[in-house]
């Protein structure tokens, strides 16, 4: 049937032309799709509607069904499960959804289900499945976990997973296939011969919803796979991309002054006078800060440059109470705020209309991210997205030049799926298990059906059911890890204890133990990371949610404090909060390079230059005077004498956890060739080895040096990679249901839960060493923590370049950055900014 002649196109069309609105043509291609019941992936810029793609897609299907009593069918059963991966996005998306539904009179219901939702509520889901559903996927793992939650799926006509591009690539992503195959199964189940047939109006179909990513038809194939349970192949399925070139303006804002000699981090809150101006003349302004702690600076910077905000601007980020988060999204929906300073925790596709502008500070580390954030601005068809780039020091500038070009020819990084985690997966079985349980052949077909687990193998899955039965080979003779118990075939959980302790800790989302903060006198603040509370005493005073507050004590696993009129507090940081450079934006700045040395040479090209690669002149001019400026296919290595010893710095420009990597793998190959120890920094534009003697790195041998052969072997014998592999363990072995975090409230400290993997660790290697957990942890070393990939794909660019060395008299622009980092850890702050002072002016001499 065409759309045009459809019930309920016609009834949606009706409404839309009584709001003046009018359906963009990939909208009206996706419902034809939906009536049609294809799957298939709707890609579209931010704000252009490709909510309103699927959603009202589902409306018509439902319309469709039910053409004469549309409007007066009640308790319909769920129709539509939304699964999301931010509790932000499921409010706004709600109150988008109930407005619709309420407009065109029908009785569906709205549900919410997150980390969020009360008991109460959840019992009234019980009761009351409502039609639509906007869920995460831990709470979809935890409604898997439910008796009898069968028949809450069997009624299901669309699967709708928002921000998709945002799931891919991580175990939260895995956590999704896995459901996924598993309502596919319900639903192939339903659709057998000897299946009792009642009128079924519908094949289950599933939808993506994604924004731009570099690999656009592997993300739609990975999200679709378990419909082959269904007979349905990749071909089968369709990519919706709507031609709408949505304006975007990226302009920066400049230092009065570039320092030639820069560092990370100081120069941002100097620029704080330039950003209040942005912030008054705009309507509102989201303000993004790529970490916790810095956010809370900024927001006090802010007050402090400009009090008339106080009340007008407000701070966002995931260690922020609930009630408080909630707070602040409802009043920057309704436009009650000037400004918010947030972290990735406003990234996503929440819909705040207010929002003119948004400034990024500092590096967004990638292409997509950066888009994503200027999309929060001219949140609606047809307007412009301004984003103003910040930078946190001078090079920064650079990346912003790269980040222009990237947008125009439209380079966005991939997200490359996540293969074999076989952490998720056993604690899935254990999910399942708990509620209805399962016959492994059965479920193992549904989990073969997922792109992750398509290549696990018999001896593979025998390993996985022995693991979660019987604790595997190692573990066998306690019973603790003996969670699954096998009755006439049927894998199932009875124990009450194992049950409870499971659902406490389903998802795959590991940090660090937090410590509740809360006032004296009753009244949540947020939450803050156990490490940073350990260091403080009585009276010690800190920053939280924008609130300066005094440490008082510890009780029940909760941080009392009380309001404090301090100047000076402790800005607390959260583990893991530094990303590294994507490899296409490093590409994008490698590029930048060939425009400066024709702009330094020739005083007639700088008019024409990008104003960034202008302003930075002076720098490049006393980098090409003390040293060289690098091309695309070029490898710059400086070799510096100090008072400190001798330094080597290196410049990829390919993130941190590269450098981290390739300086490693130097310094062991240098000792190969002489005996010699180093210490190393590293940033995201290059690497330090720094010695006590002359480093023999030269034209002769640095070809070698720099070589791809052996690379698997020089980063085992270089990197420790059982050490990495030990810390990374913890993680999956939390995941993994081997390790149990604490009940609520008497969360195990940190310290416990690493020494209790590291010895599962010991007895895996001792006694079990193909061990999957084992196995993996050395893989996630190696793919993220070190991105070989990209290493050894690094080291290839390196052989069919050049590599050209210097040997400057003094540290250059380029080194600098990286010789403070590596001074951080044994200063202050404050002692660190008095040192890089004079520093700059003995170098500037």
């Amino acid at each position: 049937m065409k759309i045009e002649n459809a019930v309920g196109y016609k009834v949606i069309n009706r409404w839309l032309s009584s709001k003046n609105f009018e359906a963009f043509t990939f909208q009206k291609e996706t419902w034809q799709y939906i009536l049609n019941k294809k799957s298939g992936l709707v890609n579209a810029p931010t704000g252009c509607g490709k909510t309103f793609s699927v959603f009202l897609g589902s409306i018509m299907h439902f319309i469709n069904d039910y053409p004469t009593d549309y409007l007066i069918k009640e308790k319909n059963n769920l129709q539509l499960l939304w699964v999301t991966p931010l509790r932000a996005l499921a409010k706004d998306i709600g109150r988008a959804m109930e407005e619709v539904i309420s407009e065109l009179g029908l009785q569906w219901k709205v549900g919410i289900r997150n980390g969020d939702t009360s008991l109460s509520e959840r019992a009234k889901q019980k009761r009351n499945t409502p039609e639509v559903l906007i869920i995460t996927p831990e709470s979809l793992h935890l409604l898997l976990a439910q008796n009898q939650y069968e028949a809450i799926f069997k009624s299901l006509k669309i699967i709708a997973v928002d921000e998709w591009h945002e799931l891919l690539g991580s175990k939260r992503g895995v956590q999704v296939e896995l459901a996924i195959s598993r309502i596919v199964g319900i639903h192939k189940k339903k659709s057998e011969p000897n299946a009792l047939k009642k009128k079924d109006t519908s094949t289950l179909t599933i939808w993506g919803i994604s924004a731009t990513i570099g690999n656009l038809d592997e993300a739609k194939e990975v999200l679709l796979s378990p419909l082959k349970q269904l007979n349905q192949q990749h071909k089968d399925h369709v990519t919706v991309t709507a031609n709408i070139k949505k304006p975007l303006e990226i302009e920066s804002i400049f230092p009065d002054e570039i320092e030639k000699y820069p560092w990370a981090g100081h120069l941002g809150l100097r620029l704080v006078d330039k950003v209040i101006p942005i912030i008054l003349e705009s309507r509102t302004t989201l303000i993004f800060i790529n970490t916790r702690g810095m956010s809370e600076m900024w927001y006090q910077a802010l007050l402090k440059a400009c009090p008339n905000l106080a009340g007008a601007i407000a701070l966002h980020h995931g260690s922020i109470e609930q009630v408080l988060r909630c707070w602040v999204e409802d009043n920057l929906h309704n436009g009650n705020l000037k400004a918010v300073v947030c972290t990735a925790s406003l990234d996503l596709g929440v819909d705040f209309r207010p929002v003119e502008t948004v400034i990024q500070v500092g590096s967004p580390k990638g292409v997509a991210r950066f888009l994503q954030r200027a999309g929060r601005s001219g949140h609606q068809p047809g307007e412009v997205s301004k984003i103003y780039f910040l930078p946190t020091h001078s090079l920064e500038l650079m990346e912003v030049a790269a980040l222009k070009e990237a947008t125009k020819i439209n380079l966005i990084e991939s997200r490359q799926p996540r293969i074999l985690c076989y952490d998720v997966l056993m604690q899935y079985l254990s999910t399942v298990a708990l509620s209805d349980g399962f016959y492994p052949k059965n479920i193992l077909s549904e989990i073969k059906s997922t792109f992750c687990f398509q290549h696990i193998s018999d001896e593979e899955w025998e390993q996985v059911l022995s693991f979660v039965t019987e604790g595997g080979i190692a573990l066998q003779h306690y019973n603790e890890f003996k969670k699954i118990e096998i009755i006439d075939g049927l894998y199932k959980i009875n124990n009450r204890k194992i049950a409870m302790r499971h659902r406490m800790h389903i998802g795959t989302i590991v940090s660090d133990p937090m410590l509740k903060v809360k006032f004296m006198g009753g009244g949540f603040i947020g939450v803050i990371e156990e490490w940073f509370i350990a260091k403080m005493k009585p009276g010690d005073v800190f920053t939280l949610a924008g609130k300066t507050l005094e440490f008082v004590m510890i009780k029940d696993l909760t941080c009392i404090v009380k309001k404090s009129t301090s100047k000076k507090s402790n800005i607390p940081s959260w583990q893991g909060g530094r990303m590294p450079l994507s490899s296409n934006l490093g590409f994008m700045l490698r590029k930048k390079f060939d425009e400066v040395e024709p702009n330094i040479n020739n005083k007639s090209t700088r008019k024409t230059a990008e104003k960034e690669l202008e302003i930075l002149t002076p720098l490049f001019e006393l980098q090409e005077y003390l040293s060289h400026i690098p091309l695309q296919n070029e490898l710059l290595i400086e070799q510096i004498e100090t008072k400190d010893g001798f330094h080597l710095f290196v410049y990829p420009f390919e993130g941190r956890l590269v450098h981290e990597a390739m300086a490693a793998i130097l310094a062991f190959r240098i000792s190969l060739i002489t005996p010699i120890s180093f210490s190393f920094a590293m940033n995201d534009y290059g690497f330090e080895l720094l010695s006590d003697q002359p480093i023999p790195v030269e034209d002769t041998n640095a070809q070698i040096l720099f070589s791809p052969d052996n690379l698997l072997t020089d980063i085992q014998r270089s990197l420790n990679s059982a050490e990495l592999a030990r810390r990374k363990f913890r993680e999956i072995a939390v995941i993994g249901g081997l390790i149990f975090q604490g009940y609520p409230g008497e969360q195990k400290k940190a310290k416990h839960l690493q020494s209790s993997a590291s010895l599962l660790f010991n007895v895996f290697s001792q006694y079990d060493s193909n061990n999957l957990l084992l196995r993996q942890a050395y893989t996630e070393v190696m793919e993220q923590q070190m991105e070989e990939q990209r290493l050894r794909t690094m080291l290839k660019r390196i052989q069919q370049g050049k590599i050209i060395i210097t040997y400057p008299k003094k540290l250059t622009p380029f080194c600098f950055p990286i010789k403070v980092d590596s001074m951080r850890e044994d200063l202050s702050s404050e002692k660190l900014e008095d040192r890089v002072k004079k520093m700059q002016l003995q170098l500037e001499k």
